[in-house]
């Protein structure tokens, strides 16, 4: 069963690429829909080509986590505590914007619908951002130390030579750990592959709004879309040419780095024609190769350390025990694809256009000072 930490390894790449491309016209619609939107009724639009999948987009997320943390449980340690402010500032943002997707229907009132679409809108383009500079540092790597526990009573710990923590061969009392803290997640190459991500997302949210909507809303998302696509075209080209030679460990990287810039010149081009179908194809398809280039990059760690290789998290030594992942791996082979085929029949289910007529003229909610009766309550007329 060695086979399973490297099976297990694929399997997160794909719960990532899962994530990443389907949330990710959520966010892009999260970042444009207040501007693009002319009126309260075609911002109904934008947030309703979302509203049916939002929420089972991020399913993937979880998913994932869940995995790291049973597959793979010191990259988990290792991966959370040191860049615990950052994915701490990550779950608040999902947090408000979940809170701001939910409510602001709630009471019928255009300044609480405002507050709430401006807290969507910024939670959109700081995630977007995040995500970016978080992934940037696996490709890069991090301050990332070994560390002994010399004396298990007080927890105390203690720095360990490159040189010695090669030539271990009981590495129990061992863990990796970040040392550089927050600010050394922000270099210039880890800001750019935030903005990588942002613009990305920018050029899925807005040809998936293109891809869903009819009329004149339709045409003008349209035609940002066009736009959208060669700056993201430009700036991923940049960030991957300057992570394959500068980070890569091997060969089979470029593989999903060709895929990926094959599918950005095919999004732009077919965005330029206003065939938002094929764009939209294009880009799920490039952002999945991205991750796909992450994942290739990092291998054979899942961890790499900037201070020095030897102290690289490798898969073998972040794996769980063997039947901890053979049950997984039982697991994942029933509900995975019940989470694909219930995901594609979503997708099948709301696949129509929504035009701005479609939209009823009388806004839902509440009115402010009204309280909504009870079940057994009378209403009194």
């Amino acid at each position: 069963m060695d086979f399973l930490p490297y099976l297990w390894f694929i399997v997160i790449a794909v719960l990532w690429i899962g994530y990443l491309t389907l949330e990710g016209f959520d966010f892009g619609v999260g970042m444009l829909y207040t501007t693009v939107s002319k009126n309260p009724k075609e911002r109904r639009v934008a947030l309703n080509t979302i509203g049916p999948h939002w929420d089972g987009n991020e399913v993937w997320l979880l998913t994932a986590g869940g995995a790291t943390f049973a597959a793979f449980p010191e990259w988990y340690a290792t991966m959370f505590s040191g860049m615990y402010l950052a994915l701490f500032l990550i779950l608040v943002l999902l947090i408000v914007r979940i809170c701001a997707i939910e409510w602001r229907g709630k009471i019928n009132d255009i300044n609480w619908r405002k507050r709430w679409d401006l807290a969507h809108t910024v939670c959109a383009w700081l995630v977007s951002f995040l995500w970016g500079v978080a992934f940037a540092n696996l490709v890069q790597g991090m301050k990332i130390e070994v560390l002994e526990i010399t004396n298990p009573a007080t927890q105390t710990y203690e720095i360990v030579s490159p040189e010695a923590f090669e030539a271990a061969t009981n590495t129990a009392a061992y863990t990796h750990h970040l040392t550089g803290g927050f600010f050394s997640l922000l270099t210039p190459f880890t800001l750019l592959g935030g903005l990588v991500t942002l613009s990305l997302f920018l050029t899925h949210g807005a040809v998936f709004m293109a891809l869903k909507t009819a009329g004149d809303f339709q045409v003008r998302v349209e035609k940002l879309a066009a736009r959208l696509s060669i700056g993201s075209l430009l700036i991923t080209a940049v960030w991957a040419i300057w992570a394959q030679l500068a980070y890569a460990s091997g060969f089979w990287s470029w593989i999903p780095l060709a895929i990926a810039a094959v599918c950005l010149v095919l999004t732009a081009l077919w965005a330029q024609k206003g065939d938002e179908l094929k764009a939209f194809i294009a880009n799920f398809i490039a952002i999945a190769a991205a991750v796909a280039f992450i994942f290739t990059a990092m291998f054979p760690n899942v961890m790499k350390s900037s201070i020095d290789p030897a102290y690289s998290l490798t898969i073998e030594q972040a794996s769980a025990t063997g039947p901890t992942q053979i049950i997984m791996s039982v697991a994942s082979l029933i509900l995975v694809p019940i989470i694909i085929g219930y995901s594609i029949w979503s997708y099948k289910v709301f696949s129509k256009r929504i035009h701005v007529d479609n939209i009823p003229d009388d806004p839902s909610g509440l009115s402010r000072g009204t309280k909504k009766p009870l079940a057994n309550e009378v209403s009194v007329q």
